[in-house]
């Protein structure tokens, strides 16, 4: 006989098993076994009684190889992420929503409407099934919340001890919003350099857990899709909007980074002016790290033409992502290729680009 159902994470429930239809499979194994991955009756028991219900359309009922999507005209922007985030729930999120929005986000700076996402899961044996349940009914509302829908999947058992209980990896189509031009190659000197909000607060919710940190409020994860906030300003400011990208891994320095040596242009920040949660800056100092470093997974940063700055800035913060934004630099034809902050005590800084990550497994 199987393990009885096992325990989910604080604030999950066990799935109810009472109302699907399969006599064995699913009801009967509360954990992921490697049947699972077969490609044989336990996998498809559940994709018709987990995935399929929880994310269902009519793309997806077709359950094809590949989705035949009909966008109509236009050109398509097409992304994919991997997703191995540890602990798979942490405040203000879990893998689940991560994988939506990682990807979700990544369509949007890059000037597209995010329409559908694939969802492959690579699961160990053994995982409980009560835990598989509650990523996937967060991807499904994070997938709601975003206004895709995710079309086509797949699903892989490895074996114990050969994973860490659930990887996700996401792909998404977006359809290219007429009369946009935006990527990380069009920085142009002048550019004023905005934020949509606060820095670190992903990569220091997740080392809170994992460093047992304790704080007078806790460090909650910024995980959110952006697609909405970016549609706010491309209608306000439109061409004025030079190039978006969303800092994560890296953090914002390496975002900069690339946007300066991919531009050709020098980047001056002012430290002063960047958002920092108190409760996340003193999580930085106490184990040794830059905020500026630290991923983010709701947070954009906006290169506009200086005219429209103002403009840019009341948009942003008259959205629920964006009230706390900021202006927190420009661009300069000077010391090209590199990022340049000037402290608090009026000097200046090189801020160079990290050869790894500080922290690792944080999406």
């Amino acid at each position: 006989m199987p393990d009885g159902p096992k325990a989910g994470p604080p604030g999950f429930s066990a799935p109810d098993f009472s109302n699907w239809s399969c006599p064995l499979p699913l009801a009967g194994y509360p954990t992921i076994v490697m049947g699972h991955g077969g490609g044989g009756k336990l996998g498809n028991e559940l994709v018709e009684h987990l995935f399929l219900p929880a994310f269902r359309n009519l793309t997806l009922e077709n359950l094809g190889d590949a989705a035949v999507l009909d966008v109509g005209s236009g050109k398509l922007a097409m992304s994919t992420d991997s997703f191995v985030v540890q602990p798979l729930f942490f405040p203000g999120g879990s893998i689940g929503e991560l994988a939506v929005n990682g990807t979700v986000n990544d369509l949007a700076v890059s000037g597209a409407v995010p329409r559908f996402l694939s969802a492959s899961f690579i699961l160990e044996e053994g995982f409980p099934l009560a835990q598989l349940a509650a990523v996937v009914d967060a991807m499904a509302a994070a997938a709601a919340t975003a206004g895709v829908q995710i079309v086509t999947g797949d699903t892989k058992v490895v074996e114990r001890g050969h994973g860490d209980g659930c990887y996700i990896n996401t792909a998404g189509i977006g359809v290219m919003r007429d009369g946009i031009n935006v990527g990380p190659h069009r920085a142009q000197p002048g550019d004023a350099i905005l934020i949509s909000g606060t820095i670190g607060d992903h990569g220091m919710a997740i080392m809170s857990v994992r460093e047992g940190l304790e704080f007078e409020s806790q460090i909650q994860s910024d995980c959110a899709a952006l697609n909405g906030v970016i549609a706010s300003v491309l209608d306000a400011a439109g061409l004025a909007v030079h190039a978006m990208r969303d800092p994560t891994r890296g953090g914002l320095a390496s975002t900069l980074n690339e946007i300066a040596l991919a531009s050709g242009v020098g980047i001056v920040i002012d430290e002063a002016r960047i958002p920092v949660r108190t409760e996340v800056q003193s999580a930085c100092e106490l184990l040794g790290l830059d905020p500026v470093y630290v991923a983010n997974e709701g947070k954009v940063v906006f290169f506009v033409a200086p005219e429209a700055e103002e403009l840019v800035i009341s948009v942003l913060r008259a959205h629920p992502l964006g009230w706390n934004a900021a202006r927190i630099g420009h661009v300069t034809a000077d010391h090209k290729g590199m990022l340049v902050a000037r402290t608090a005590m009026g000097a200046n800084r090189v801020i160079p680009q990290q050869i790894g990550e500080q922290l690792p497994r944080i999406c």
